[in-house]
């Protein structure tokens, strides 16, 4: 190290050595400055020796044996043991994952997965998911864009359109009125609002009540007009599931005296369709009806009702299940009369109560920190944003905006109010449920003549579909008790799953409710069935937390 300081040193100094070398010097003195001294050389010499003497002890340090651990290197400075210790604390650190969010790192991963296939799949632009096991959130996660043209990628916190989720928000209302005894579900719905007139069938009166209107069994219509498209269509499914359950029953048994069943079921079926063994001329679909467009700004649920109030039943009420949102408009002006409140008024307290902070009926001009634009393909196949629509004629059955973090903590309350009647026994220090548990059991219990059209294993029971447990065969397939509710708007999708954990007395001992799992998921394309992706990852997560 000596010899090369010394000779760059000597050879700054020799006349025509490094000066004339030097650009630098060069330069200074065609350009009539003072000549550089002597120092200056000295100076050069000095930085250039201590920055070949760092390289060179960098380059040895890295050739000496490893220190032990018990005996660190003496010569080593503070500064070069930062990285290391920046290692450990990070200038910007990141919040770890939640213990119990670390625990389901196999089915976060998995349902990851599962949600960006289906979102490809249907050419979702974004979709939000939230999932809680027993009673805490455990992974929200939002993916693709609630805005597209503007590029804002979707987070938990995107506010969406829930659609007919709000029918199961509405059955909250319901049941505390009529827990309050201001409600009564069996006598004609003229007695609360007689601004609807009373009803014919066949010349018949008939009434309509609400426990009929919330299982969609008053026989009022839904979008589609045309009376004979919609028996002919209920005629075939009719027809259609017999022959499947016929058949399941022959392959079970071995009998074949269901032939006779069979043969009178036909018989009963002549007066609904003439064709019943052709499909029915083909029905619009709910996206091609001019209803679910309206622009009409309605000013409350009794004005909306002249939508639909004259027009007939298609179904004598309780005889057979038509879905029907404009039940629900009917539902939401008993509310009105029952509570003395608004409509909108009443589900502020609701939420409010719940901490459902973000959940809001849909209106065009307020300002709504999160909320997403809605899309649908148009004929060529293009991304194109929906078109305005004004939902005040139906905030009961699907005009709410919500999260998936407020229909979870929606999926607990409910949750918790139809477990916690189990618990009592053990834990006497549990608080109440908003529902009381035999209000829940009572909207979970499927009912007769029903259907659930996002699960044929399941029945509408009241404001929610349920499928009950079951299993046929030994080692085989396990259908499982779960409760859910999806939604279908202009531009969105969605759906809320409640996946109950199988308990008994043995099992409660040291748990608290709810136990189970809550999925919902919101997407801002129409038409994504959602219900068997919910399905799938609860049950991810029920593995997991079973392991």
């Amino acid at each position: 190290m000596y010899r090369l300081l010394s000779a760059v040193t000597a050879r700054a100094a020799a006349p025509g050595g490094l000066a004339s070398s030097c650009g630098r010097r060069g330069v200074h003195q065609r350009a009539g400055l003072p000549p550089l001294g002597h120092g200056w050389v000295g100076g050069l010499g000095l930085g250039l020796g201590l920055a070949l003497g760092v390289k060179l002890a960098g380059g040895l340090r890295g050739a000496t044996p490893a220190q032990s651990p018990a005996a660190p290197d003496p010569e080593a400075s503070p500064l070069a043991e930062l990285p290391r210790e920046q290692s450990v604390a990070p200038w910007y650190p990141q919040t770890p994952a939640p213990p119990r969010s670390r625990c389901f790192a196999r089915a976060i991963e998995s349902s990851r997965d599962l949600l960006h296939r289906i979102k490809d799949e249907v050419g979702a632009p974004g979709i939000v998911v939230g999932v809680s096991v027993d009673g805490k959130e455990v992974w929200s996660e939002g993916l693709g864009y609630a805005d597209v043209e503007n590029r804002v990628p979707c987070k938990p916190e995107t506010v969406m359109r829930i659609a007919s989720i709000s029918k199961s928000l509405t059955m909250v209302a319901l049941a505390k009125l009529w827990e309050a005894g201001k409600l009564d579900l069996d006598i004609p719905v003229q007695h609360y609002v007689p601004e609807f007139p009373e009803k014919e069938y066949e010349g018949e009166k008939v009434s309509v009540t609400t426990r009929l209107l919330i299982s969609h069994l008053s026989g009022i219509r839904h979008y589609e007009k045309d009376i004979k498209k919609v028996k002919e269509e209920k005629a075939y499914k009719a027809l259609k599931m017999m022959k499947e359950n016929v058949a399941f029953e022959q392959e079970k048994e071995g009998k074949s005296n269901e032939k006779n069943d069979f043969t009178k079921f036909k018989t009963e079926q002549e007066n609904e369709a003439k064709c019943r063994n052709s499909k029915p001329g083909k029905k619009k679909n709910d996206f091609e009806q001019g209803e679910l467009y309206l622009r009409e700004k309605f000013e409350n649920s009794i004005e909306s009702l002249r939508l639909f109030k004259n027009d007939p039943l298609f179904f004598k009420p309780g005889s057979q299940f038509l879905y029907s949102t404009f039940g629900y408009t009917l539902l939401a002006a008993i509310v009105e009369r029952a509570s003395g409140c608004k409509y909108l008024d009443y589900m502020q307290k609701i939420f409010h109560d719940l901490d459902m902070l973000t959940t809001v009926q849909e209106e065009n001009e307020p300002v709504i920190y999160n909320r997403a634009r809605f899309y649908v393909y148009n004929k060529k196949k293009r991304l194109v944003n929906t078109p305005y629509v004004d939902n005040s004629y139906k905030w009961a059955g699907g005009g709410f905006l919500s999260t998936v973090g407020d229909l979870l903590k929606f999926g607990n309350a409910m949750l918790y109010g139809y477990q916690v009647g189990l618990f009592k026994n053990s834990n006497e220090n549990l608080l109440p449920g908003y529902l009381k548990p035999e209000t829940m059991v009572m909207m979970w219990t499927p009912v007769p003549n029903t259907e659930m059209s996002w699960d044929k294993e399941g029945k509408y029971a009241m404001a929610w579909g349920v499928v009950e447990k079951k299993q046929t065969y030994g080692s085989c397939r396990k259908q499982r008790h779960y409760a859910s509710h999806t939604g279908g708007a202009v531009g969105a999708s969605s759906v809320l799953l409640v996946l109950p954990e199988e308990l008994d007395t043995e099992t409660i001992n040291n748990k608290v409710p709810p136990r189970g799992i809550i999925v919902s998921i919101i997407c801002n394309m129409q038409s994504v069935g959602l219900n068997s992706t919910a399905l799938k990852i609860a049950l991810e997560f029920d593995k997991d937390r079973s392991d």
